[in-house]
């Protein structure tokens, strides 16, 4: 026990806290940040393989299966830190690199505020669905995306689905192994913050504003090699 609270005393040390365009602090982080860090546990994704026909698994769990810089606002903090990070979408976890052994833990999505990160091209928020109003309940506390700022706010959360392996019936398709599947579940804030569930097309658009309905249609016929995340957020912006 001395030991994993001195590994976690010498990890928020090691943290360092840099300037953005936020209210940041600087300093020693405080008790209430060690208890917040106090879950941190090994990460691993573990493996799978009994089957000598079985090929193995495609793809992982993680979002961007690389480690990105990125400003970590944790719950109730008012700093960003700065860290490498990714994240688990099976098991909703933010994975970190510890700054100095490279040893990567894990944060419970419940402890993130926010996550600025720096893809290379560009600056990407990321949020957790606690913090907003479905119009039907989501599962578990996962990670979105902000594509457009409100009014009618637009976020995607990313999915991994996991598609098991088929090939031991007499009539499969014969696939030998299990894959991890990158979808999006998209979601617009209407005028009451909640928000709804929607496909990205003009007649899912038009049920959620059937005022807006004729601009939709034209929205949508307009530019079609435009891409239809871009489309969708030029027509919620003149809506």
């Amino acid at each position: 026990m001395k030991r994993i609270i001195v590994f976690i005393a010498a990890f928020l040390c090691s943290l360092s806290i840099f300037p953005q365009n936020v209210v940041l602090r600087t300093g020693i982080m405080s008790a209430k940040d060690i208890e917040i860090f106090a879950n941190l546990s090994p990460y691993s994704t573990g493996s799978v393989g009994f089957d000598t026909r079985y090929q193995g698994i495609k793809g992982t769990p993680r979002l961007f299966d690389t480690l990105l810089t990125t400003s970590v606002l944790v719950r109730g903090q008012d700093a960003y830190i700065s860290l490498r990070t990714d994240i688990d979408l099976v098991r909703n976890v933010l994975i970190v690199a510890h700054p100095t052994s490279g040893k990567l833990v894990e944060i419970l999505s419940d402890h993130i505020a926010e996550l600025v990160i720096d893809n290379g091209n560009d600056q990407i928020i990321y949020r957790t669905t606690n913090d907003i109003v479905p119009e039907k309940e989501i599962r578990e506390n996962r990670f979105y995306q902000i594509l457009k700022k409100g009014p009618n706010q637009f976020i995607r959360i990313p999915v991994k689905d996991f598609d098991e392996a088929d090939y031991k019936r007499v009539y499969s398709p014969d696939i030998r192994y299990d894959e991890f599947k990158l979808i999006y579940r998209y979601y617009i804030e209407d005028s009451n913050n909640v928000f709804h569930k929607v496909q990205l097309n003009k007649k899912s658009l038009a049920k959620m504003f059937p005022d807006k309905k004729e601009l939709i249609y034209k929205g949508f016929e307009e530019n079609p090699d435009q891409n239809v995340e871009e489309k969708v957020i030029s027509i919620l912006e003149k809506l």
